[in-house]
């Protein structure tokens, strides 16, 4: 199979997996980069919910971000709050209204259904290729990789816990598990 197929391939699902996700939205009133930002901050820990680490996430304009920020605040989704330390930086905590209705969108139902048609050995075999594909075009775009904190080379184990070995602050398991724009692959 060729790159152009394999192109075309995930360039067809991505188109898919977003038209659902846009009739979902509709549903409440929602645009796609609404959702994709309320998606997103449901997945991020402390150190990326904030209005930049959307925009770089989403690579989207701060003033496509911020308006859509401010839907999801105005319907209720999203909670802004000030840093305790640094009152320039707002934090971004979906409300729990705003958490469940990304559960209800995730997975999507039309890829959980085309998935459960496949065996759970091609399923691991698929997300290993995806996993290695992202890593390459993240790579070799030279973009942020906003990856979970425990395949990052901060990460430390300690007997006490796990550490963010750039902040030197401490992470709980939960944490670990989030998706940090800080986030860098082990050399």
């Amino acid at each position: 199979m060729s790159v152009s197929e394999v192109h075309d391939l995930l360039e067809r699902l991505c188109n898919l997996l977003r038209m659902e996700m846009r009739t979902f939205g509709l549903k409440f009133g929602l645009q796609p980069v609404q959702i994709e930002a309320l998606t997103y901050l449901t997945q991020c820990n402390r150190y990326s919910d904030t209005p930049q680490a959307v925009t770089e996430y989403l690579g989207l304009t701060k003033g496509t971000v911020s308006q859509s920020l401010k839907v999801l605040e105005q319907k209720g989704l999203l909670r802004k709050q000030q840093d305790q330390q640094d009152k320039r930086i707002v934090h971004l905590t979906p409300t729990t209204k705003g958490k469940k209705l990304i559960e209800q969108s995730i997975p999507a139902k039309g890829l959980e259904a085309a998935l459960k048609m496949t065996g759970s050995s091609k399923i691991r075999e698929l997300k290993e290729i995806l996993r290695a594909t992202l890593r390459g075009m993240q790579h070799n775009n030279k973009r942020k990789t906003f990856a979970a904190c425990h395949t990052c080379r901060f990460n430390e184990q300690h007997r006490e816990g796990y550490i963010c070995g750039l902040t030197q602050e401490p992470l709980s398991r939960q944490e670990i598990r989030l998706i940090c724009r800080e986030h860098q692959y082990p050399a």
